[in-house]
């Protein structure tokens, strides 16, 4: 055990944070605290007192505050504030140090850089609410004290479902083993080399991406089973996609249009379907491998014959149709000088982003190229990230003109 975690665990420990207004950072480190030891006591104040000997953090310019001149960035230039500090010392201990390092990643750091830089986070903006309003009454401690408390809930949720995923990730790659060695004895016949059966749910989505699964079906808690088609690496589109007949419909009408004896049910949006039997399943995703043809689609926004020639030697993606839509037309501007602003209102302007990244996804592209027009096509690569759409630009690398995919995330 880490000297900092036996110091959190002793009996009558206690921690100090700065009293006033309270953020995402004190907050969670906070709740991090009392998850480790439900008894340590958390002081708040504007001053840490001279003969204090408990955990200070957030306050102080000590080991876990981030405000002095010198505070500590992480190599990838996130810098640390208070939760992260007393994460790297204490994740480990809760999660192992490899998750650990994905929680600091992925949950940790965009609540260190919204504290330190600003940058929006939803997280943070929803425990800051907790603050009280400029005219409340009420106290800032009671405040404080119930965003912990919210905090600590979401932490022990977190830290369950990363438990569970790498709990899942075991499993999975176990059916996949079996799945293959089934394979190769004969026990699964080659055609259904594509479609996964689990024994019970898994979540698997994102690792079946990196694989040739097509479907996966298990067993479904309301009786039958259910079917799932995987997602592409990179992509939002499925591998293999139900017949765009079988869409919406349930009972008879489905019986009748993929006959099926046991069908139950087809979502409308395709990423779901039931049957009875673990037979009838398989024949359904079966008959959906056998029917399905779709053309790979890259869209260019601003691309040349030249982008063309590069986009058409694409790995996997070497006869995709391209394409082209023209650049947005700048909307009316205000000038001053050399100086312009947009006439449109906010509303009105994420609504006209909105309409355009539509247009685009109507095409289920593998991909979007963005040209160099940076004022028009920033908003729409922005998005297209968010939604985890491949968004690939032009570089220039050693006298050569390359594509390069801009990273997914929000």
């Amino acid at each position: 055990m880490n000297q900092l975690l036996e110091k959190i665990r002793q009996k009558d420990s206690s921690a100090f944070t700065h009293s006033g207004k309270f953020h995402a950072d004190d907050v969670f480190s906070a709740a991090l605290l009392l998850y480790l030891n439900p008894e340590i006591t958390i002081i708040r104040g504007n001053k840490v007192p001279d003969d204090y000997k408990g955990l200070v953090f957030d306050i102080g310019r000590g080991q876990y505050d981030h405000h002095q001149k010198d505070s500590r960035v992480r190599e990838n230039g996130v810098p640390y504030a208070a939760f992260g500090l007393l994460w790297e010392a204490l994740g480990a201990e809760i999660l192992g140090a490899e998750l650990a390092e994905k929680f600091d990643e992925s949950f940790v750091q965009p609540l260190d850089n919204n504290d330190n830089t600003g940058e929006k986070n939803e997280l943070a903006t929803l425990i800051g609410n907790f603050n009280p309003g400029w005219d409340s009454k009420g106290s800032n401690d009671q405040a404080f004290f119930q965003a912990v408390s919210v905090a600590g809930m979401i932490l022990e949720n977190k830290f369950e479902r990363y438990r569970g995923n790498e709990r899942a990730d075991k499993r999975v790659e176990e059916v996949l083993e079996e799945h293959q060695r089934a394979l190769k004895t004969g026990d699964t016949p080659a055609e259904n080399t594509n479609i996964l059966v689990l024994p019970e749910f898994i979540p698997c989505q994102k690792r079946l991406s990196e694989t040739s699964i097509a479907f996966v079906i298990f067993p479904s808690n309301r009786g039958g089973y259910c079917i799932q088609p995987q997602k592409k690496e990179y992509s939002m589109n499925y591998k293999c996609s139900f017949p765009s007949q079988w869409l919406g419909l349930e009972g008879e009408e489905l019986i009748a249009a993929t006959g099926l004896e046991s069908a139950v049910f087809c979502h409308k949006g395709g990423f779901l379907m039931t049957c009875g039997t673990l037979e009838d399943s398989l024949r359904a995703c079966r008959s959906s491998l056998a029917a399905f043809h779709e053309e790979a689609v890259i869209v260019s926004l601003g691309g040349s014959a030249e982008t063309d020639y590069l986009l058409q030697n694409l790995p996997d993606l070497s006869r995709a149709k391209i394409i082209h839509l023209t650049v947005p037309e700048l909307p009316e501007l205000t000038m001053e000088g050399s100086y312009c602003e947009i006439v449109m209102e906010k509303s009105r302007w994420k609504s006209h982003i909105k309409d355009q990244i539509k247009q685009i996804l109507k095409y289920k592209p593998e991909a979007v190229f963005a040209g160099d027009d940076m004022f028009s096509l920033y908003p729409i690569v922005h998005a297209l990230r968010k939604k985890h759409v491949p968004v690939l630009t032009a570089i220039e690398k050693d006298g050569r003109k390359l594509l390069i995919r801009i990273p997914s995330g929000s």
